[in-house]
């Protein structure tokens, strides 16, 4: 394996600073360890990233393609092997930048700094995480739209403290060590390199006194009790966020975001299809050759009459106009189907089967016009088989 870091991101030499920032992030996305779980892939993620950080940087480009790894050697305490590199902030732990940092470089342009998922900021506070929650409820209650009522574990801000994690009566001090910054400089070889502040890890204050409630953190594990409006039409797997109801953010960081993810139970008669419903009835056999109706239930909770014309058959459908499911953010509502199930009747006496019988026929065309044609259908084919 070469290790030139060139060669590493799959860069030329003369690569402009775009065309390097593209080769990085198709190749750190190829290795990332959240998605590639081959046993070497951690380290080549490592190694890409490692390459980066020097030829992104137009200082650190150009003592390398003068002077190779043997540039960054001098000052370095002899600590850092590949993988680690503690002073220039790689590496998976401690002080190193983390995977999300990672990403933040390689989207952060395109979505205007970290995203949502917070991280900590200049002065320790960072947003809290997102919660989700599953719900369940019934198809009538996605028709009509709901109030429900959840209670969910989360991080919610001290109230001793309000959120900063000193002790009442005190506050935070500004780091001494990078003087509120969060990160240092130290000269290592030909260039300036900056990395966290190992005083404050990044927070650029300190805590002298921390609050009692919360050991300095600023917020307290909690459950509460919220309110979710579930609007009519909602559909199975839609989510329903609620701003600011996860979990409360670090030193006084704003909180999260609460998704509740919708999962629609199966109704007793209907099947849902969009903003259509369908309903399987069965009917009796005298009733389908006859004529006749039969009443269905309607989701609003009501019952409409289908008129069932002689003759109906099995898999007949009739459209019930406008009785079907609300449509989310819109007063229209969608049709309900009826499909007809005809069913052959059983345990009959000996009268009854005569009676059937009748219904053969000389003629059974007549009767029958389906099977019959099905039958004379068969007899042709076996005919041309035997020619």
């Amino acid at each position: 394996m070469s290790d030139d870091y060139y060669d590493i991101l799959g860069a030329k030499k003369g690569a402009s600073a775009d065309e390097l920032k593209k080769a990085y992030r198709k190749k750190a996305m190829k290795y990332h360890p959240d998605t590639n779980k081959d046993s070497g892939a951690e380290a080549k993620f490592k190694e890409i990233n490692e390459a980066y950080d020097v030829l992104k940087d137009d200082q650190k480009r150009a003592a390398y393609d003068a002077y190779g790894k043997d540039a960054f050697k001098g000052g370095m305490g002899g600590g850092a092997g590949r993988g680690g590199f503690s002073d220039f902030g790689f590496g998976t732990g401690g002080q190193g930048a983390g995977f999300s940092d990672i990403f933040e470089e390689m989207f952060g342009d395109m979505m205007g700094g970290r995203g949502r998922g917070g991280g900590q900021q200049r002065g320790g506070a960072a947003r809290g995480n997102d919660l989700q929650y599953s719900m369940d409820i019934s198809l009538d209650e996605a028709f009509k739209g709901a109030e429900k009522t959840i209670r969910i574990p989360t991080w919610e801000s001290c109230g001793t403290c309000k959120g900063d994690g000193a002790k009442p009566g005190t506050k935070p001090q500004t780091c001494g060590s990078c003087n509120g910054a969060g990160r240092v400089r130290a000269q290592q070889g030909f260039f300036t390199v900056e990395r966290v502040c190992p005083t404050c890890s990044g927070a650029g204050e300190t805590i002298k006194d921390k609050c009692g409630s919360c050991s300095g953190e600023g917020r307290m594990r909690t459950s509460k009790t919220l309110k979710v409006n579930i609007p009519a039409g909602i559909e199975d797997g839609r989510r329903i966020r609620l701003n600011n109801e996860g979990e409360a953010g670090l030193k006084g960081g704003p909180s999260g975001d609460l998704y509740v993810l919708v999962s629609i139970k199966s109704h007793k008669f209907y099947q849902r299809e969009g903003s259509n419903l369908y309903c399987r009835v069965p009917v009796a056999m005298t009733d389908a050759a006859l004529g006749g109706s039969v009443n269905v239930p309607t989701i609003e909770g009501g019952k409409a009459e289908v008129k069932i014309p002689a003759g109906t058959q099995t898999g007949q459908q009739f459209r019930l106009k406008g009785k079907g499911m609300s449509v989310l953010h819109s007063s229209s509502r969608g049709d309900a189907y009826i499909e007809i199930f005809v069913e052959t009747p059983v345990n009959l006496s000996s009268k009854q089967k005569d009676v059937l019988k009748g219904f053969g026929g000389k003629d059974p065309s007549k009767n029958s016009p389906e099977s019959s044609g099905f039958l004379n259908k068969v007899k042709e084919f076996w005919e041309d088989l035997t020619d």
